[in-house]
């Protein structure tokens, strides 16, 4: 893409997607979430060393998520050639505050292929998503 004017349409869309998933996440409505996602979507949580295969899964896992956390988008940066994504985001569970950094990649259609969750600390993971998730 050499035309300056697809790049800028093509970096607000990615933009766009972004914004999407974490409304989507943040208003709890799982079909239009799962609308931004490709079908064999990557999820990579480094901290836990866990990973997700499959939009399914993925949604599932976080429709099950415990909690009442709340996101708030602080900054994205999408790359010209409209592939990949990068997110700061400020999470709030109850008083706690917690920033994050997300990675995301995209098919040609604009969907999320890939998104890989970094945030401040390890972690050892909650029980009760086993069936869901490998350990790497």
């Amino acid at each position: 893409m050499t035309d300056k004017s697809s790049r800028t349409i093509t970096t607000t869309a990615l933009r766009a997607a972004v914004e999407t998933y974490w409304a989507t996440a943040d208003a709890r409505d799982w079909d239009a979430f799962a609308a931004t996602l490709a079908d064999d979507l990557v999820y990579e949580l480094p901290q836990t060393r866990e990973r997700i295969h499959g939009k399914d899964r993925y949604v599932r896992f976080n429709e099950e998520y415990p909690g009442d956390w709340h996101v708030r988008i602080e900054r994205i940066v999408a790359d010209a050639e409209g592939r990949q994504a990068a997110a700061r985001t400020e999470f709030t569970v109850g008083a706690e505050e917690m920033h994050a950094i997300h990675f995301f990649t995209f098919d040609d259609r604009g969907r999320i292929t890939g998104v890989t969750d970094f945030w401040p600390e390890s972690y050892e993971p909650p029980a009760g998503r086993e069936h869901l998730v490998e350990r790497y």
